[in-house]
């Protein structure tokens, strides 16, 4: 009898021992939830479930992300920072202009007529960077890489000829930000915030005579059919769309997976650097343009570039001071930086 107990228990041994070792296996294997207000259509999507295949792969399978493009998890933008903090998502696509309500001084890292030459934007995103990294960490949000995004050429879109501030004074502008409405307003002209959903009808019925708008990807909202004119200005000082991850849920991962997150972060941050800016694919876009039956107009003057700019950062000061002390810091050190 004594035998036959002994003999049990040698089988017993190592199977106990094996699924211990597959529970070990188990719960070191996490999943983190990802959401993404951007939809699955965004080049910017693309990226993220790039991010989420290179996890996988870096972590041998330890650490999975399950994207939700669109919002699908039914989540507001304006209260992703408070989401994240308190853990009740793991993961998001954070974009510091969305956060004006939590955050103001991260809309004031980075303005429109910042840049006039679109290398500047390389130059300067290690700055803004290490920028939103401060901010987000106040918020108790780890931050691992993200994407870059595009530097479009950003043009006057109108329905007669117009290339010079001068031309826009009797004109009607949209505009996405409350900055440029107050920097158009410096230079006499009146603007008006309209979301891009409202653009084309807005210029179809007249509300506005023009639009400031990314001329690379205009074709995507129809606008060469409620314009017939167009002028490149400047280009655009693209914010980059940063991978944060809750404190809370980093604490979960282990070494192997800290580790993976933060190389897959890195590499889509510097894939998407080398394909920000493009001359080759700006040039393209305003061929394009043409052959829609846009007439593409000579660019607005140096002249008028610089008096556009100087009112552009006259009032990102302005944004900044009212955003406080980190705003205030943030303008000074990416406009100390740019004067360099």
């Amino acid at each position: 009898m004594k035998d036959n107990k002994i003999n049990k228990l040698k089988i017993f041994l190592p199977l106990l021992g094996f699924a211990l070792v597959a529970s070990d296996a188990q719960a070191s294997e996490i999943t983190l939830n990802f959401h993404s207000g951007l939809a699955q259509s965004r080049p910017e999507a693309e990226h993220i479930e790039e991010f989420a295949r290179l996890v996988e792969e870096k972590s041998a399978g330890e650490l999975k992300i399950d994207v939700y493009h669109a919002g699908a998890l039914g989540l507001k933008e304006a209260d992703i920072l408070r989401t994240l903090q308190r853990g009740m998502v793991d993961m998001a696509l954070l974009y510091g202009e969305y956060y004006t309500r939590d955050a103001p001084a991260l809309s004031a890292v980075y303005a429109q007529g910042a840049i006039t030459e679109p290398e500047q934007h390389l130059d300067i995103l290690p700055v803004i960077k290490e920028l939103y990294d401060d901010g987000f960490a106040q918020w108790d949000i780890h931050t691992v890489g993200g994407v870059v995004a595009p530097v479009f050429d950003v043009g006057l879109h109108c329905k007669s000829p117009v290339n010079t501030l001068e031309d826009l004074q009797d004109k009607k502008v949209r505009v996405w930000s409350r900055h440029l409405v107050e920097t158009f307003d410096e230079l006499g002209i009146a603007a008006q915030v309209i979301p891009q959903n409202d653009m084309y009808m807005a210029l179809q019925t007249g509300v506005v005579d023009c639009a400031y708008y990314l001329s690379t990807v205009a074709k995507t909202i129809s606008l060469q059919e409620v314009t017939e004119y167009e002028a490149y200005l400047h280009p655009w000082a693209a914010a980059p769309w940063i991978f944060g991850i809750s404190e809370r849920a980093l604490g979960r991962l282990n070494e192997n997976q800290r580790q993976a997150l933060e190389e897959a972060g890195q590499e889509v941050w510097d894939i998407t650097r080398e394909l920000a800016v493009s001359p080759e694919r700006e040039a393209e876009a305003r061929a394009e343009r043409e052959e829609l039956g846009i007439t593409v107009l000579e660019p607005f003057s140096a002249e008028d570039v610089e008096t556009f700019v100087t009112a552009a950062w006259n009032n990102w000061q302005s944004l900044a001071e009212n955003a406080g002390e980190d705003g205030l810091r943030y303008y000074e050190t990416v406009t100390e930086a740019l004067s360099e």
